[in-house]
């Protein structure tokens, strides 16, 4: 029988190859996909977000058990995708306009992927009437990121743009020069203070 469990510690330690060998393996048992992706690639990504908020490993580590989630992530969305599975939530990501920083917001892309939320990678240098766009067609969160002093004015922009639209999207923001009290101030509806945080931050706003 399939060991999901194996799959989680094999993923938290970056085994790639191994991982999708062994997600191969479930799948040709039987073993539904959904299952094979909660308590196989989410276990093991909840548990390094975990061990990253403690600072137990580092972003090198992360990336590595990412790319290893991918590996297996890949075989399971086409059968997902098949079922009518539905992701947790959609979620657009992007860094603000006039900021090209994008390891923090690809390190929260990948940590909320592999919670089982449908992320939508804007890039950076994000407009504000692009991330409307994307909550136009279907985006339930927005999450910002700005690394710059100077660029985090732009998460008020699109956020007043938001409003000014009446759409219903919730909005995350995060980066290093960003605070709750930031936040508090221009509107948004949470802050995170680290990738592994926002997936708890996420979670909440779409229960």
């Amino acid at each position: 029988m399939a060991d999901l469990r194996a799959i989680a510690d094999a993923l938290k330690t970056g085994r790639a190859p191994k991982v999708k060998a062994m997600v191969q393996e479930a799948l040709d048992e039987g073993v539904p996909a959904h299952q094979i992706l909660n308590e196989g690639l989410i276990l093991g990504m909840g548990e390094i977000g975990v061990l990253f908020k403690n600072n137990e490993v580092y972003v090198p580590e992360v990336l590595i058990a990412a790319r290893a989630m991918y590996a297996g992530l890949d075989l399971l969305k086409p059968v997902l995708a098949a079922s009518g599975a539905k992701p947790a939530g959609v979620i657009a990501i992007g860094t603000v306009q006039g900021d090209l920083h994008d390891i923090g917001k690809n390190l929260v892309a990948m940590m909320l992927e592999g919670a089982g939320f449908e992320i939508v990678d804007l890039g950076t240098d994000v407009p504000p009437e692009k991330f409307v766009e994307a909550a136009e067609n279907g985006a339930q969160i927005i999450a910002m990121s700005a690394l710059l002093t100077t660029t985090m004015p732009a998460m008020k922009t699109t956020i007043d743009l938001l409003k000014s639209k009446g759409l219903p999207t919730k909005v995350m923001v995060g980066g290093a020069p960003v605070t709750q009290a930031y936040a508090d101030e221009i509107g948004a509806t949470a802050y995170s203070s680290d990738a592994a945080s926002a997936v708890d931050v996420a979670k909440e706003l779409v229960s």
